[in-house]
């Protein structure tokens, strides 16, 4: 891989829930390219969750522990 895992798996659920609960309530409540703006940013949230590398923790050093395994 290109990448090493920096988000722990419980954090990936959270940021999965999150942002499809995010991205069902743009739909319905928000309108016109706003509504679209805020699907796309909960998207990259989604993505982060789903493969467990979040560029913004890398930039900031963020790593996980190895000693726990997850």
């Amino acid at each position: 891989m290109f990448y090493v895992k920096n988000v722990p798996n419980w954090e990936r659920a959270v940021r999965l829930i999150v942002s499809l609960a995010i991205m069902v309530w743009a739909a319905f409540a928000l309108s016109g390219l706003v509504s679209w703006i805020v699907i796309a940013s909960a998207a990259g949230i989604t993505l982060s969750g789903i493969f467990g590398f979040c560029p913004m923790c890398a930039m900031v050093g963020r790593r996980l522990d190895k000693a726990k395994g997850k």
